[in-house]
């Protein structure tokens, strides 16, 4: 029998949700198999995108969902996660409710098809359902942000972020945003709509730029530039791929070691540098274990976290990661720090970062830091950040989504920076 066109691309979006509920994987990681049968590049991006609204759209979908049933269709019900695309579809992706329909219904071969007609059709009729301005989050997560943050939070992720670059030489930043039609925030900074093919790009293959939300190059801006009277300074990257903050640190002048435990990560990064023209060492190991043969005037933590502050690119971690990981990642996080302190030359300077909105991975662990590191507080001061953001009144900078909204928002990150006596 014929297959109803699109209907495979439904599929593979219910296959990566069904990774993320049942398996708590990434979607980053779940697509390897989710979209293997899909062959075409927009039909891999229209799979990707209804699972993406869903997941950021989906306490509300399921406020509208049980508004209309008699009795709560289960969390796991394969008819409520149908119902779920449909109407991320319907009000998030703009598709025609007919098509939608065509392409929903069949997944439920053998279930309860006129259930989710009905559910969805009384949904989609004019006027009866208005998904908010920004998404709520879920209870989960509202309980370890408190109230008030998440709903300052929420306005940054209602739309997937747009795309921010990071200018090899800063000196070019007024004429590059001109002449690629973007704005900029920051100096090396270049920002252009959302949906904007990466590598048919100007001056891609040249190296002149690479991808980094602006949030995460502000870690790697706090250390300066890399150069004296005397030479380059020598700079750890710890974590380094896939290497936007090491090449931000090598075109800042840095003798640049970027240590990384991942065969494929450093790959990108060896990659990036190639087509950058950039300078670095890269380092396979285990940064718990490994030993360096010289000391560093700088050092770089940006720890493996939970990311959740990579919400509005990775709506995932909203439904993955709870109370459970937390505890993990902070136990690995001090015990890079407590490595990375050993390895600083007097006088040298430490930044940590995280791309967490969780406290523990952030304000607990600089208080923990400053408490047990014997290293001096260096504030980071205002005129160091882009336009908009202010340190905390410890110096730390604490960001999130709902941040600089005006302007497209940004990553959430905690940033913090100290120097050993």
């Amino acid at each position: 029998m014929p297959t109803t066109p699109g209907l495979s691309v439904r599929r593979a979006a219910l296959r990566l949700l069904d990774a993320v509920f049942r398996r708590g994987e990434t979607l980053e990681i779940a697509e390897g198999a989710a979209l293997s049968s899909i062959r075409t590049a927009p039909d891999r991006a229209l799979a990707r995108a209804i699972a993406s609204e869903t997941l950021r759209w989906l306490t509300d979908i399921d406020a509208l969902i049980d508004s209309v049933t008699k009795q709560r269709l289960p969390d796991d019900a394969k008819v409520r996660m149908v119902l779920r695309i449909m109407l991320a579809q319907a009000l998030r992706l703009d598709t025609p409710p007919h098509a939608v329909i065509a392409t929903g219904l069949p997944l439920l071969a053998g279930g309860p098809r006129r259930l989710a007609h009905g559910v969805f059709s009384t949904l989609v009729k004019p006027g009866v359902s208005v998904l908010p301005d920004a998404p709520t989050l879920p209870p989960a997560v509202v309980a370890r942000w408190a109230e008030e943050r998440a709903t300052a939070i929420a306005p940054g992720l209602a739309f997937p972020p747009e795309l921010d670059l990071a200018l090899k030489d800063t000196g070019e930043t007024e004429t590059r945003a001109v002449a690629m039609g973007g704005i900029t925030l920051a100096p090396g900074h270049v920002r252009l709509p959302r949906g904007a093919a990466v590598e048919s790009l100007a001056d891609f293959k040249a190296g002149d730029w690479w991808v980094q939300d602006i949030a995460a190059s502000i870690p790697a801006r706090l250390l300066g530039e890399g150069a004296n009277d005397s030479g380059a300074k020598n700079a750890l990257d710890l974590c380094a791929a896939p290497g936007g903050k090491t090449m931000q640190l090598a075109a800042a002048g840095w003798n640049v070691t970027a240590l990384d435990s991942s065969k494929r990560r450093l790959e990108l990064l060896k990659d990036n540098l190639k087509r950058t023209g950039l300078k670095a060492s890269p380092v396979r190991a285990d940064a718990l274990v490994w030993e360096p043969k010289h000391r560093f005037d700088a050092i770089l933590i940006d720890a493996p976290c939970t990311a959740t502050g990579t919400c509005r690119r990775h709506p995932d971690v909203l439904h993955r990661i709870g109370a459970r990981q937390i505890p993990e990642m902070v136990e690995l996080q001090r015990g890079l720090i407590a490595r990375a302190t050993e390895w600083l030359n007097p006088g040298g300077v430490m930044v940590y970062a995280v791309c967490s909105l969780e406290a523990e991975e952030g304000e607990s662990q600089a208080a923990w830091i400053e408490a047990n590191c014997g290293l001096t507080p260096m504030p980071i001061m205002a005129d160091e950040l882009p336009a908009g953001l202010t340190p905390t009144p410890e110096g730390w900078l604490r960001t999130h989504p709902g941040m600089l909204v005006d302007h497209g928002g940004l990553d959430g990150f905690f940033v913090a920076r100290w120097v050993k006596p």
